[in-house]
């Protein structure tokens, strides 16, 4: 029974860990040089269509990154550690983050059926695995929130072994 709860403190220990690291090692947003805030934050059009004006898509970071076991015969054998962000339409950032629970509920889920599937072994970084699993996560994230979402992008991917 102790065993059994070493891999799973350790998990919650490490999960800890890095979200807490992440709090305080996260970077502040830089403004570029020579602009004003108001100058910053306004998006800029970037082509027209025939019912008018389209605006730039908004990258919404997710806060903290995804930890998904990868287990090998009962036995945590390493880690997974994912950044996300989120691809929308302008405006819809708040929502984004109004949703974020559920966001990242449904993204575990899809990561941890990934990994019990195999799609973390052998060779995870070839462009057919990380296409299947982007699609997946658009797919889970176009459920939640919408048409809204146009891509999910992966912007940090480390696998610790154990």
């Amino acid at each position: 029974m102790k065993k059994a709860l070493l891999p799973v403190s350790l998990l919650a220990l490490g999960l800890s860990a890095g979200a807490g690291a992440g709090l305080f090692l996260r970077p502040e947003a830089a403004m570029p040089q020579g602009e004003d805030a108001s100058q910053a934050a306004v998006p800029a059009p970037v082509s027209q269509k025939e019912a008018g004006e389209t605006l730039v898509p908004e990258f919404v970071k997710l806060p903290n990154q995804f930890v998904v076991p990868i287990v090998d015969e009962s036995q945590v054998v390493s880690l997974m550690v994912l950044s996300l962000s989120i691809e929308v339409e302008a405006g819809e950032t708040s929502r984004v983050f109004a949703y974020e629970p559920k966001l990242r509920d449904g993204f575990l889920r899809m990561l941890f059926d990934f990994a019990n599937s195999g799609g973390f072994s052998g060779e995870f970084t070839e462009t057919a695995t990380l296409d299947v699993l982007r699609q997946g996560l658009l797919n889970v994230a176009q459920g939640i929130l919408g048409q809204s979402v146009t891509d999910v992008l992966i912007t940090d991917l480390i696998r610790q072994d154990s």
